[in-house]
């Protein structure tokens, strides 16, 4: 007689890694092995510093919140199909943080004994164990997680990526370039000019005996301190210092810092007692290290022209993608990420700057607005950005005006070039309305204040998130506080800015079903700006904003700045703050799986854990919208 309820659990598990990984048959046999247990709200399933448990969890409904008494901060909110307390499976020590139910739940103990040969023996159920470990660790990415999250397997079996960790071999040319102790100062360097090379290496027998490089020839030669006839031997750095021909780039790296040097000679053993088999430089390691964002900033600040920056683009977007490939914290993407654009920004102005023969008039500012402002436009999405100048003189004005809107125009022209679209709106410095004095900015803020309509909200809302790209941060700090001030002294802004906040459209209708556009180009799919991200940005810019602090535009941040200043609404508002960032990374994915900006979603082409971890991201934007309608009492404007 079969067991019904083994077959239920097995027909719940293969929806979900990392049991989708198993045959069928396995996921029966260890079904029948599995305890379910039923957990009141707020039940402890175990507790920080806790002995281990001899299973971990698998959440069948409901959902449990993992903690650490360090923050209190939720670390992660586990929903349905969700794995939780592996340490037992990786580790021998007791639990590192708390896990508790953060609503009624029933969850499915999958005794270790049973499962462990399954994790062992198939290399997808591992590397997913490994991930969803590592995310819940106090330091998930550290080189020394990667190597203990099983005991007794060595991380080379489980095939773990190191890509990020810089520990690939490094490509080295195979061409060596010699020459002997007597050949002349002068033979050599017409040697390097024609093989197009930086070293030249001195040999004895095929054994490397000495170096000679472009600096030697400059310091040596050039400066006239020894004639051109002077043999290699009198000029070449010797010894030579040699590594073995398997080495990795960090260690390539850290040998060339070691030493000061630009070149390495490879030799069979490592050492100048084998015959060399070639020579590594410094290019050699940057070509190796690719994506890299030091290599990829110092590429940008090389460009001279527009069209150089564009291909780093794409080398931006290529590392985006690997980094989640990698599971890498959002946090720590969206940091990144947002340096190289912002890089890319910034040699974009100062190459506008090269086109324009005389030099600013006065200082100014090019501000990033929208999503950029708040450092989350991750894809290459439309242009919003703004020009503030300094105030001049009523006479100078219309000069003043003509520099910085020309200026503009090669500015939004080598955005457009590198792969930013120009907005529809025309919400560009380029466009006289958004390209103004300081005094001008202030009149027409202050305008919006004190005259909010839909279309002047609308407005504030893209303009507030605004955050310096290049130029002076004084006239941007003076622009903020004047904001700030003009909207405490009309304090009934706040109502227009919370109905403007609760105009987004909900993301889900009855029974939590996904609510889909209804006509237009985007028909039946989904929404995840205007229904998820943009609720939750637009609430954290009101309260924000009501805590006068003007510092912080990311919406993350601001929910995590918010817990800190409400310790009353903490909870909630780092929920607000996880659910923003998972919301951007699934954006994120999405636009780089289809190659647009991520916005319109197929729901069909979802799987169910993914439709389930969308739709536990929405529970937070009910609870903030509340909240924000209670404490500005918005509720008649409606």
């Amino acid at each position: 007689m079969k067991n019904t309820i083994s077959h239920r659990v097995a027909d719940f598990l293969k929806n979900f890694p990392p049991f989708s990984f198993l045959q069928q048959k396995d996921i029966e046999t260890l079904s029948e092995q599995i305890s379910i247990i039923y957990k009141e709200k707020d039940s402890i399933v175990f507790a920080e510093n806790e002995e281990t448990h001899n299973c971990f969890y698998v959440v069948h409904k409901g959902a449990v919140a993992l903690r650490t008494s360090l923050n209190n901060d939720v670390l992660d909110m586990c929903d349905e199909g969700d794995i939780f307390g592996l340490r037992p499976l990786m580790a021998n020590e007791n639990y590192k943080m708390e896990a508790r139910t953060y609503e009624e739940s029933i969850l499915y103990a999958i005794p270790i004994a049973v499962f462990k040969p399954y994790a062992l023996e198939n290399r997808a159920v591992g590397n997913f164990l490994i991930e969803s470990f590592a995310s819940n660790t106090l330091h998930p990415y550290s080189i020394s997680n990667r190597g203990k999250l099983y005991g007794e397997i060595g991380s080379e079996s489980l095939d773990t990526d190191k890509k990020l960790l810089d520990l690939q071999p490094v490509k080295y040319s195979k061409k060596l370039i010699t020459c002997s102790s007597t050949t002349t100062a002068k033979a050599i360097a017409e040697i390097m000019t024609k093989k197009n090379v930086g070293a030249i290496l001195v040999v004895e027998d095929t054994l490397p005996i000495g170096i000679i490089t472009d600096k030697d020839l400059r310091n040596k030669i050039v400066t006239g301190e020894y004639p051109i006839t002077t043999t290699a031997a009198e000029i070449m750095t010797a010894p030579v210092i040699t590594y073995p021909k398997k080495m990795t780039i960090t260690q390539a790296q850290m040998a060339m810092m070691k030493s000061n040097i630009s070149h390495l000679c490879l030799t069979k053993d490592g050492t100048t007692n084998s015959k060399a088999v070639g020579m590594l430089s410094k290019h050699d390691v940057m070509v190796s290290l690719g994506n890299n964002p030091a290599v990829l900033i110092k590429a940008v600040k090389r460009a001279k022209k527009f069209k150089n920056i564009k291909p780093i683009r794409a080398s931006i977007m290529h590392l985006l993608q690997g980094y989640l490939d990698q599971n890498i914290p959002m946090t720590l993407i969206s940091k990144i990420i947002t340096e190289l654009n912002d890089a890319c920004v910034k040699q974009v102005i100062a190459i506008a700057l090269t086109k324009i023969e005389t030099p600013p008039p006065v200082k100014f500012a090019w501000l990033a607005l929208g999503s950029q402002g708040r450092s989350e436009q991750l894809l290459q999405t439309d242009q919003d950005n703004a020009l503030v100048y300094e105030d001049v003189p009523e006479e100078l004005e219309t000069e003043t005006k003509k520099y910085f809107l020309e200026l503009a125009s090669y500015i939004n022209k080598g955005l457009f070039d590198i792969g930013y679209d120009y907005c529809p709106a025309e919400m560009m410095a380029s466009n006289p309305k958004w390209c103004l004095s300081l005094g001008q900015w202030k009149s027409l803020v202050h305008h919006w204040i004190t005259n909010p309509g839909k279309n002047e909200i609308l407005l504030s809302f893209i303009f507030f998130d605004y955050s310096l790209s290049y130029g002076d941060s004084e006239l941007v700090n003076n622009l903020s506080d004047f904001i700030l001030e003009n909207i405490k002294a009309n304090p009934v802004f706040y109502i227009h800015l919370v109905s403007g906040a609760l105009q987004s459209p909900s993301p889900t209708g009855f029974f939590r079903q996904f609510l889909l556009e209804q006509d237009g180009a985007n028909k039946d799919f989904f929404d995840i700006k205007s229904r998820a991200l943009m609720p939750l940005a637009d609430a954290a810019r009101v309260l924000i904003i009501s805590h006068s602090v003007k510092s912080i535009s990311n919406t993350a941040e601001r929910f995590e700045k918010l817990a800190e200043l409400e310790p009353n609404n903490a909870e909630l508002y780092l929920a607000c703050a996880y659910s923003y960032k998972v919301l951007l990374k699934f954006r994120t994915k999405q636009g780089l799986l289809h190659n647009d900006s991520g916005q319109y979603i197929a729901l069909d082409s979802l799987s169910k854990l993914e439709k389930i971890k969308l739709k536990n991201t929405f529970k937070t934007i009910k609870e903030l919208q509340e909240l924000i309608t209670v404490r500005f009492n918005v509720s008649n404007v409606l």
